[in-house]
């Protein structure tokens, strides 16, 4: 559960070893998009890769070899399908630092990074991990949503989009998604993809939100399953 990633390298570096993908490393003054002028091009390096923060000089980034033509969906490290559930379900792995939206028959509708709890946070002394378990929305708010909490002291960070499925426990856009657990325990996605969540797909009292639960798959994404 919440397996350490290490901050200095980046999720993309172990993509690097695969033959449907290439490296490329990171140089001073590089941007994704002086990278990746193409907007779409650039939204999927960014999902590979985990992050939508600036990339570090020295950093590896991979890219799809056939980045051109391929499908977001098939970069998904999650089933493509899974056993058909009673309600739509957003699942979280945080191992794989993904997300992905299923409906009421299983099939993924749309994935994307996420960034979990850290293992310790300074400013309140503990661990902050996020929470494993299998629970539901039971509050959102749009855009203008807030945390009461942090910064300690004040409140007011943002959290754009938040779906609250856990006492103040939400699923929130960031625009510091770096590529590994950074939170305090809220589960961060792009912003795109939290409005995504919250306007075309999550209902409260009835989307279900799993956090590394073992599910049962009629289909795999067998080129990314175990990418890992």
């Amino acid at each position: 559960m919440n397996a350490p990633l290490n901050a200095a390298t980046g999720y993309g570096e172990r993509y690097c070893s695969r033959p449907e993908f290439r490296c490329l490393t990171v140089k001073r003054g590089d941007r994704w998009i002086s990278l990746f002028p193409d907007r779409k091009q650039r939204d999927m390096v960014e999902r590979l890769n985990r992050m939508n923060v600036r990339p570090r000089s020295g950093q590896q980034i991979a890219v799809p070899l056939d980045l051109d033509n391929v499908d977001y969906l098939d970069l998904a490290p999650l089933p493509r399908s899974i056993v058909p559930p009673n309600q739509n379900r957003i699942v979280v792995n945080q191992d794989r630092l993904a997300w992905g939206a299923y409906d009421t028959m299983g099939t993924l509708l749309n994935w994307g990074p996420i960034s979990g709890g850290k293992s310790y946070c300074r400013d309140v002394k503990r661990a902050c991990r996020t929470w494993p378990g299998r629970f539901t929305i039971y509050r959102m708010e749009d855009a203008r949503c807030k945390s009461k909490k942090f910064p300690i002291g004040k409140g007011g960070a943002k959290m754009p989009y938040c779906m609250f499925y856990r006492g103040g426990f939400a699923i929130h856009g960031s625009h510091k998604v770096p590529g590994y657990h950074a939170s305090h325990g809220c589960v961060r996605v792009f912003v795109d993809d939290a409005r995504w969540l919250y306007e075309k797909f999550a209902q409260v009292n009835q989307t279900q939100v799993w956090i590394d639960q073992p599910e049962t798959v009629e289909t795999r994404n067998a080129e990314h399953s175990d990418a890992r």
